[in-house]
C-alpha cells in the first residue's frame, strides 16, 4: 500500500472487530530496534485499544528479520494464539543481503500463515533507508504496527465466523 498517500495509523474502528476474546502475538526482531519497538508500541496499543487484554498479548524477540518465520511458527506451535504479528525492518545496504533476507522472510512469513491456519500478518519494513524506516515507525506515515495488528484482528475474526455458526460480522 503506498504510504505517501495514507496514514498507516488511521483505520476505521467501525470495520474492526471486539478482541476481548483474542489472544495474539507478537514476534519482533531485535535488528534496527529504534524501529522495531515503535512498531511494537503501535501494535500493542492498537490491540489493547481494540479490547484486546494485555495478559492476552504475547511478545518474544528474535535476532533479525530473517528469524521471524521461524519465530511465528513457534509462537503457532507452543504459543496457543489467535494469530500472530511478525515485526521486523530491513534496509537496502551495498550488497544483495537485503534481497535474500526480504525474501526468505516473506514467504517464510506466508508459509507459516498456510501451514498452520493462523493469521501471521506482515509488519516488515523493506525500506531504501532509515528514513522512510522511521517515516513508517510513528513518523509522517504513521505506524505500521498499527495497521498490522489491525489485520491480524480482522483475520482472526474472520477464521471465526467460517468455524463458528452463531457469528456473523464484526463482533460488536
Amino acid at each position: 500500500m503506498a504510504t505517501a498517500l495514507r496514514n498507516l495509523s488511521e483505520y476505521n474502528k467501525d470495520f474492526v472487530p471486539n478482541g476481548a476474546d483474542f489472544k495474539v502475538g507478537i514476534v519482533v526482531s531485535e535488528w534496527n530496534d529504534s524501529i522495531t519497538l515503535n512498531l511494537l508500541k503501535g501494535a500493542k496499543e492498537a490491540l489493547l485499544e481494540n479490547g484486546v487484554k494485555e495478559e492476552n498479548i504475547h511478545v518474544r524477540f528474535v535476532p533479525g528479520a530473517f528469524e521471524l518465520p521461524l519465530g511465528a511458527q513457534y509462537m503457532c506451535e507452543y504459543g496457543k494464539v489467535d494469530g500472530v504479528v511478525a515485526i521486523g525492518v530491513v534496509i537496502k545496504g551495498e550488497t544483495k543481503h537485503f534481497d535474500f533476507v526480504c525474501d526468505g522472510a516473506t514467504q517464510g512469513i506466508k508459509d507459516v500463515n498456510l501451514k498452520y491456519n493462523i493469521p501471521v500478518a506482515f509488519c516488515l519494513l523493506t525500506d531504501d533507508n532509515m528514513q522512510q524506516s522511521i517515516d513508517r515507525s510513528g513518523g509522517v506515515h504513521g505506524n505500521k504496527g498499527i495497521e498490522c495488528a489491525i489485520a491480524c484482528m480482522k483475520m482472526i475474526d474472520l477464521k471465526k465466523q467460517f468455524t463458528t455458526t452463531d457469528k456473523i460480522g464484526y463482533g460488536k
